[in-house]
């Protein structure tokens, strides 16, 4: 895949801001034709899926049963609630061999006693979570041959334990490879990604839906998601993705391709609408990273792909994990807001870390942002 002129990246930024002004303002605009190379539309025939060749990684995109409504739920382990914690230097660098005492767990504001914790080394469950569309496929193009070379050397990284899949998404999401430890299997998958078959970008319906899909497994797992952050027509609201991705359990790592087309849009002056735009996709991409556990990337050039995938890769590696049982044992189903800090255990103040010069250490602690409870089986 070549580069794209300049001429022609600026037609298709044109291309860009036009269609993203018709979605704020013409809420109404139907789907494109489906274009027959197109990977992303639903597949016809289940048998057209090839089995996963072995049977220790079952397929997880299965999505859980929904129980019919007001019928209450229970899990035998929600009694214990773990939390994946990341501390990170102002550079982004994982801070180790921090000691239990120095953490604090508070579950709407109650400080709750930890029962277990480490540093977690069990294998990772990844799903590779794609925006593929025509709408800003105008101006990704030209650099998707990096992004997906950057994505491979992402897989490389992982251990041979490690199981990824990938998912491609426009209109809806389309599972393109099944969880498996074989990284060819998902390079080969985002390789057919050549000709997007349709112009939305339904990006709350896709991470929805995948975190239900995945809220069932076991262990560490997460969500990369690569998108514009920019929604067209999604049956659901931001505010109902982003209850459902607290309450699924599953970190996500967004990756935002906006920030091309933002650079030349700001060299040439951005409309009030464009600017909104821009601005909105940014923050919710934020959010749902931020309240997950996981954290945003925005970058703004090519070449900053593999930093970014090498530190999802650290973050991921690199997590303090901590349990405790809740205080609050109602089971009324509410959501139960969790904040983790770094105390002296001997003042109870916040935490000052220095680093080898003596040096105070500006930090910021990654996790979720809390739980759904479990409700009592009548």
């Amino acid at each position: 895949m070549r580069f794209r002129s300049f001429s022609a990246s600026l037609a298709g930024l044109a291309l860009v801001l036009v269609s993203t002004v018709s979605v704020v303002l013409h809420a109404q605009e139907g789907p494109q034709s489906p274009s027959s190379d197109s990977v992303a539309k639903p597949k016809k025939d289940a048998e057209d899926t090839p089995a996963p060749e072995s049977a220790p990684i079952p397929s997880e995109y299965k999505k859980k049963d929904v129980p019919p409504e007001n019928t209450p739920t229970f899990r035998s382990n929600a009694t214990t609630v773990t939390v994946d914690v990341s501390v990170l230097d102002n550079k982004g660098n994982f801070i180790p061999k921090l000691p239990a005492n120095y953490f604090r767990v508070l579950e709407d504001g109650v400080p709750q006693q930890i029962s277990n914790f480490g540093q977690s080394e069990a294998p990772m469950t990844i799903c590779m979570l794609i925006e593929f569309s025509g709408r800003f496929q105008a101006f990704w193009s030209y650099g998707w041959a990096e992004t997906l070379q950057a994505s491979y050397g992402f897989l490389e990284t992982l251990k041979p334990d490690d199981n990824v899949g990938v998912v491609a998404f426009d209109m809806r999401p389309t599972i393109l490879s099944d969880f498996s430890p074989d990284k060819r299997k998902a390079e080969e998958a985002m390789s057919r990604l050549r000709i997007p078959g349709f112009s939305e970008s339904n990006v709350f319906d896709a991470l929805a839906d995948m975190a239900d899909r995945m809220s069932n497994i076991e262990g560490r797992k997460a969500i990369v998601l690569i998108a514009s952050g920019v929604d067209t027509f999604s049956k659901i609201t931001f505010d109902q993705a982003r209850k459902s991705l607290q309450e699924s359990g599953v970190p996500i790592y967004t990756i935002s391709i906006l920030q091309i087309a933002r650079i030349m849009a700001e060299s040439y002056g951005m409309s009030p609408i464009a600017e909104m735009t821009f601005l909105q996709a940014d923050n919710e991409m934020r959010t749902f990273a931020k309240e997950t556990g996981g954290q945003s990337f925005f970058p703004r050039f090519i070449a900053e792909y593999p930093g970014v995938f090498q530190q999802i890769e650290a973050a991921l590696r690199n997590q303090y994990s901590l349990a405790y049982h809740p205080t609050n044992v109602a089971r009324d189903g509410k959501f139960r807001r969790i904040k983790v800090e770094l105390v002296n255990p001997e003042t109870n103040q916040p935490l000052r870390l220095n680093d080898q010069k003596g040096k105070a250490i500006k930090y910021q602690i990654v996790a979720k942002a809390g739980y759904k409870a479990p409700r009592e089986v009548e």
